[in-house]
């Protein structure tokens, strides 16, 4: 598979990586449901073999399960992918999330992390949200010293602003940046992927098919069947109408058009994503074996300017 440079590190990603908030399990404010362990390193270990060369998790992901499944699957895995994960996100005993960016905090954090993974050093360390936002100059300072230290490789950030970015880059270059892109939401592309390009730092777009809706394995009754503990049922706007209607019928576009080319709805919707030339890579989560395998086509596919103006249109 292809690779791309990310920014301005020297890892060079495929354009699909591994996401692994999903495996996190259940039991915590965005879970996606309790999810099989065994299913969730199958799933890894799947990717691996289809090229992907990258995992992208977060301590905050199952409250530390997510990185605990996925640093069972390296000790499994004979090609070793890049690791990548997060900091700004800590919870307490009774499970309740805050949000802290202070220096000790970023370096417990750091340290919780790479135990878990059972790794030596994070290739690329993201702070998660720049919350609370007057901290994150203490806070990526701190991640600046853990990679001068030797601890991660290169540093991050997610869910930023241009204002936010300028603030931090006087203290060190943002390797990267982690924000939400797909058809859903186009935000980012105004100001936020303009100011990526210019200042050479990689895109990593997460949720490219919107947390699964864009799939097109989603079905009403599908949603309706969620259990109670998946975010999508009552945090996730997409989910819910009005715009859960006509985003059904934008589905049904996208399996139209990837029947021309036997790709599925979702490696339409990712590929979409990966059109614009800021973005380096997409994030897609999977729980199980096969699904890598139903979306791994879109990373090197690429839409016709035609099939980019018939999406354009349903989405106005």
């Amino acid at each position: 598979m292809q690779t791309r440079k990310l920014g301005n590190s020297d890892l060079s990603i495929t354009p699909i990586g591994f996401g692994a908030w999903a495996i996190g399990g259940g039991g915590w404010a965005f879970a996606w449901g309790a999810q099989d362990d065994a299913d969730s390193i199958a799933a890894i270990q799947e990717a691996i073999d289809l090229g992907v060369n990258w995992i992208d998790t977060a301590p905050v992901y199952g409250l530390g399960h997510s990185e605990e499944v996925v640093g069972k699957a390296l000790k499994q895995l004979k090609t070793k992918p890049y690791v990548f994960t997060k900091c700004g996100r800590v919870w307490d005993e009774n499970r309740q999330i805050g949000k802290r960016l202070k220096r000790a905090s970023v370096r417990q954090e750091c340290e919780d992390s790479l135990r878990r993974l059972g790794i030596d050093v994070i290739d690329l360390y993201q702070m998660h949200w720049p919350e609370p936002d007057e901290d994150i100059e203490e806070g990526f300072s701190e991640m600046l010293a853990l990679q001068r230290e030797g601890k991660v490789r290169w540093v991050g950030v997610s869910n930023y602003s241009v204002e936010q970015m300028q603030r931090v880059s006087k203290l060190g270059p943002i390797t990267s940046l982690q924000p939400p892109y797909h058809m859903l939401r186009r935000d980012i592309e105004s100001a936020i992927l303009p100011h990526a390009g210019a200042n050479n730092i990689g895109v990593i777009g997460y949720s490219p098919m919107a947390s699964g809706l864009l799939s097109g394995a989603m079905t009403r009754e599908r949603i309706a069947a969620m259990p109670d503990d998946d975010w999508r049922k009552s945090k996730n706007q997409y989910y819910q109408e009005p715009g859960l209607t006509r985003t059904l019928q934008l589905v049904e576009l996208l399996r139209e058009i990837g029947a021309r080319h036997n790709k599925s709805p979702g490696e339409v919707a990712i590929a979409w994503t990966l059109r614009r030339p800021e973005v380096t890579a997409a994030i897609v989560g999977a729980r199980k074996p096969g699904q890598v395998t139903g979306i791994i086509g879109a990373a090197e596919w690429r839409l016709t300017g035609e099939e980019l103006s018939q999406i354009e249109k349903s989405l106005v």
